[in-house]
């Protein structure tokens, strides 16, 4: 196999010499258009593990039932339990027993536990199951179902601060206003290729009984203010009269009309009143009285009021997805009104500040490489050749992620760190052989560098055959937590199958065209 693999390199490599300047030039353009390619590479902060179950939550219409809730839920799950890949449903109305969620009987949360995905009898991926069971439960009419996993659920919703994985928060203090505006930035959103689970988390939908005294008419009755609101207090609400006292303790003893004269708003409306005349006067006659719409739960982020626009991204990657929605409701919405502002969060802030850090690492990275060769070389010339090692590399990386379908996530990103050392160690290897012939032995540079490739095919071939030996396990895995390491796996063995080759074709071509040109000034001088 090693003479082979020597055969094959060495007769490339004398095909090429023979042609040098065009193989250069046409390996620069490859080289610039691979690096071009990165732009269609899709982005996200962190591949999705599969966790082995489905977390849905459905929120359900703020003001329902404890009753209709737990009717619905039981339909929902036994919905779910059509399908031949789910083992069991659990779920769960309202808050959790340890009251740390505020909510109410409209939140309603399904633990879908699924069968091994390897025992699976339909040949469908995890995706799929999921727009399945989406389109079975769009019978259920104004519901909205948001799909996770149950780890990362509890992930997300404590970095968007919503009960969804990303969120567009619209801040304001006139809650109408921005209820109004968040349902605009929804239908914008709608039209938006990846977005799924769309929902707007609303603060008002709780109904309640408005009475609003008339102070005109109170006067011209004789009724005072303080009056009024007591018989309303204690015929509604209930109103401490005395107090009994039990040993030690005492309780407040409260009157309040019976259930018959204060379950509608009729009822209320009839409600008497006493004047300073001894009259009674029903309360519609001094009160408006009727029925709206009002929060129910007032959200606070930062000390502002805020309503959310939560979705997640589905069967598309996060960047580009997140990108044309920016564009999208920025178009709609250039100017806000005073007061409002609008912030994108969730796992795209994670992946903001990921990116941002990155274009800190990696020049820093490419900085101490660079000052590691000149401490080796001794010189800038040699320090700068070797870098140009790594573009090959990255660009290997580049067209494997686009081979596989892999979008660029921070995994991918530490691949592409670690491909920058090996990449520069196998040019050391050849550099340092190519110098030895040259300055001890006194070759040609031509003969210098035509003898250390072929001393040294084994070691560069052998130091990247291992690594993608190694890494393939992590590259072809399917099994649960997989997702992780993969990105890395096919970035190194993606970029150290091509920066091989160029580091044993093109990169001694590189050497000998610049080294040639620096004995030729040295020989005028």
């Amino acid at each position: 196999m090693v003479e082979f693999i020597n055969k094959v390199v060495i007769g490339t490599f004398n095909r090429l010499h023979k042609v040098r300047k065009t193989a250069i030039i046409v390996a620069g353009v490859f080289m610039v258009i691979g690096l071009y390619l990165f732009h269609f590479l899709g982005s996200e902060f962190l591949p999705q593990l599969n966790e082995g179950a489905i977390y849905v939550r459905a929120n359900l219409p703020l003001s329902i039932s404890l009753d209709e809730s737990v009717r619905l839920s039981n339909k929902m799950r036994r919905v779910f339990m059509k399908f031949p890949e789910v083992k069991q449903v659990i779920s769960q109305t309202g808050r959790p027993n340890d009251g740390t969620d505020a909510t109410g009987f409209y939140n309603v949360e399904f633990h879908v536990d699924l069968v091994h995905q390897e025992d699976w009898v339909r040949k469908i991926s995890k995706l799929e199951l999921i727009d399945e069971m989406q389109d079975s439960l769009d019978v259920f009419s104004g519901i909205n179902f948001n799909f996770s996993q149950p780890i990362m659920d509890n992930v997300e919703e404590a970095v968007s601060g919503v009960k969804g994985s990303i969120a567009v928060k619209v801040y304001g203090d006139d809650m109408p206003s921005i209820e109004a505006r968040a349902v605009k930035i929804y239908g914008i959103l709608k039209t938006v290729k990846g977005m799924e689970d769309l929902g707007v988390i609303k603060n008002i939908g709780q109904p309640e009984l408005r009475i609003e005294l008339d102070e005109v008419k109170m006067a011209q009755f004789g009724i005072s203010t303080a009056d009024c609101n007591a018989v309303i207090e204690m015929a509604i609400g209930g109103k401490a009269a005395t107090q009994f006292y039990e040993g030690f303790k005492k309780f407040d003893v409260r009157i309040r009309f019976n259930k018959e004269y204060r379950k509608t708003e009729t009822e209320i409306a009839n409600i008497l009143v006493p004047s300073i005349n001894g009259v009674k006067i029903p309360l519609k006659e001094i009160a408006n009285i009727y029925t709206k719409t009002g929060p129910l739960l007032i959200f606070h982020d930062d000390t502002k009021r805020f309503c959310a626009v939560k979705f997640s991204v589905r069967g598309r990657d996060m960047g580009s997805t997140i990108a044309e929605g920016q564009e999208k409701v920025n178009a709609a919405m250039k100017v806000l009104p005073k007061g409002q502002s609008i912030l994108w969060c969730g796992d795209f802030e994670n992946q903001e500040r990921a990116q941002d850090r990155l274009k800190h690492v990696v020049p820093i990275t490419v900085l101490l490489i660079f000052i590691i060769l000149f401490g080796l070389f001794g010189n800038f010339g040699d320090a700068g050749l070797l870098l140009l090692n790594i573009p090959f590399g990255l660009v290997g990386g580049i067209i494997a992620l686009l081979l596989t379908g892999v979008n660029f996530s921070i995994s991918a990103g530490i691949g592409f760190i670690a491909l920058m050392g090996v990449c520069i160690q196998n040019g050391v290897i050849l550099m340092s052989v190519f110098k030895k012939h040259i300055i001890d032995e006194g070759q040609d540079v031509t003969e210098a560098v035509k003898s250390g490739v072929a001393a040294r095919v084994r070691p560069v071939v052998m130091t990247a055959t291992i690594a993608i030996i190694g890494l393939l396990p992590a590259a072809t895995s399917t099994g649960i937590g997989s997702e992780s390491s993969k990105p890395l796996a096919i970035v190194v063995i993606g970029g150290l199958s091509l920066a091989t080759i160029s580091t044993l074709l093109i990169f001694p071509l590189i050497f000998e065209s610049i080294y040639k040109r620096r004995y030729r000034k040295k020989e005028k001088v």
